[in-house]
């Protein structure tokens, strides 16, 4: 997990997104502090600090688990140079040419597509 401390608190979209701390990330999913922290580690979850509190979107989270397509496309944005708060940006707002947020396109089905875009943007 990239330390977030110096993020900007206004980087990161705040409006319509539902955030959770890692004690609600224990909660939700069932798991320990430790492998919540590892999930975020591994890049299964992108976590930013927000309020003082490593958070992520609940919209990564589906069915008490994290959502699938989201690592391979973390791990892309990594090898393209995003921060964790940049990744976080380019997933939360509407992207141009998927017309959604990339969060809502790989929520959809869509995750061939999101990469592509992201790829597209090294």
């Amino acid at each position: 997990m990239t330390d977030s401390s110096s993020a900007q608190p206004h980087s990161v979209p705040s409006t319509e997104t539902a955030w959770l701390d890692i004690p609600d990330l224990v909660e939700v999913l069932g798991l320990s502090h430790s492998r919540v922290r590892q999930l975020i580690e591994d890049k299964h979850l992108l976590a930013v600090r927000r309020d003082g509190k490593i958070s992520v979107p609940a919209s990564f989270i589906r069915d008490g688990s994290p959502l699938g397509e989201l690592r391979g496309t973390l791990i892309v944005l990594a090898d393209d140079g995003f921060t964790d708060e940049q990744a976080m940006e380019w997933l939360l707002e509407v992207d141009d040419s998927l017309g959604v947020p990339p969060i809502d396109a790989l929520l959809a089905g869509r995750k061939a597509e999101v990469r592509r875009v992201a790829q597209a943007l090294a």
